[in-house]
């Protein structure tokens, strides 16, 4: 019997179980897999998510592996940058004024070795059910039964703890998958004058460049019916499209996958919690998912633990509802309203964009919303 079951072990997962063991909260934490994912999908930390994991003690091995970006661009294809926004305007709203580049798969091994004694992970345990009742959980596992007095489910967008207590994920589907290549080369010699992030606007072909530790990523839309392997084929190609090199670009990794926007009716049902990706999920541009899911992770996680310790349980209900208003009304509004002006060619927002940068004023307005700190103070 433990106190709280939580599923999943990414850094959504992993974060919501340090909270409640800083607590002295005893915890348990299923993975799935035989180790922990090394995927890289989500790769940007926003400035509040860094004060959260300032806050739980692990911020300095994130930034002794990650990269500052103090600045981010908006760019035209084949042109200069439209507008470079430098997040040092924020400095009086936060600790951290920037941005660290560093991929989810570098935070996780730092979250669990950071849990304390109270805390335990399994790996290769499979939920197969999760039964909720007045007075307790019982999680099927293929390992046979688990109890606990609660559950968080932290197990991704197809989230089997979401399936199996019936809460629905509506939303919509992208028309076109996303591929991302991570390439073994220095993009600021080949792009002279790029930062560390670039959104680049085109109505055909957008693109995004981010740089991380060890690699750049592209990201590039696909044409949703279009065979993996002809994309695979297609890649070394619209890669000499952004920047011929003369020779073969280094490709160390690619991926192709479909983007949703869909989010749960009720991020609480009962004894059951959802937060991150089985809560909600976007589209990745602006870098909200992750971070929103840390977000999920403290506060939700945070205010059980009152509950726990005898606080008015109402609250959880309170802060389940708030979460869910940040999923619909700032997060996947932001990230649509980014893939939505990538694909197009405006030149009234282009010079908005411009005048914004030369803005102090409003360009910390502007960042206060696109690194999510206006989200943590709204209200359901």
């Amino acid at each position: 019997m433990s106190t709280v079951i939580v599923v999943g072990a990414g850094p959504v997962g992993s974060t919501a179980a340090l909270v409640l063991a800083r607590r002295g909260i005893d915890v348990l934490v299923l993975e799935q897999g035989v180790t922990l994912a090394a995927e890289s999908r989500a790769s940007t930390f926003h400035p509040p998510t860094l004060e959260m994991l300032d806050a739980l003690g692990v911020i300095e091995p994130l930034l002794e592996r990650g990269i500052v970006a103090r600045t981010f661009q908006y760019r035209e294809r084949g042109g200069d940058a439209i507008a470079t926004l430098d997040l040092t305007v924020l400095q009086s709203d936060t600790a951290y004024p920037y941005r660290v580049q560093c991929e989810q798969s570098k935070l996780t091994p730092i979250l669990l070795a950071a849990l304390p004694r109270c805390a335990e992970v399994r790996f290769g345990h499979r939920v197969e059910g999760v039964y909720a009742g007045d007075d307790g959980v019982v999680v099927h596992t293929n390992h046979g039964p688990l109890r606990a007095d609660w559950v968080i489910g932290a197990d991704g967008a197809h989230s089997v703890v979401r399936t199996a207590i019936g809460a629905g994920f509506d939303g919509s589907t992208y028309p076109e998958r996303f591929l991302v290549a991570s390439v073994q080369e220095d993009l600021t010699e080949i792009l002279p004058g790029i930062a560390p992030i670039n959104y680049v606007f085109d109505p055909v072909e957008w693109l995004v460049l981010l740089r991380t530790p060890e690699h750049w990523r592209v990201l590039l839309p696909t044409p949703a019916d279009t065979a993996d392997e002809l994309e695979t084929a297609r890649l070394p190609g619209r890669l000499d499209a952004v920047a011929a090199l003369g020779r073969p670009w280094r490709i160390r990794h690619a991926s192709l996958y479909r983007v949703h926007q869909r989010v749960t009716d009720r991020f609480r049902r009962g004894r059951v919690l959802l937060i991150g990706d089985a809560a909600h999920v976007n589209n990745p541009l602006g870098g909200m998912g992750m971070n929103s899911g840390i977000h999920d992770a403290v506060q939700m996680a945070g205010t059980l633990a009152d509950v726990l310790e005898g606080d008015a349980e109402r609250e959880l209900d309170t802060v389940a509802a708030r979460r869910r208003t940040v999923a619909v009304d700032h997060v996947q509004r932001a990230s649509h309203d980014n893939w939505r002006r990538l694909r197009g060619h405006d030149a009234s927002y282009a010079q908005h964009l411009r005048e914004l940068a030369a803005d102090p004023a409003a360009a910390r307005a502007y960042l206060r919303r696109a690194c999510l700190l206006d989200s943590l103070e709204q209200r359901s």
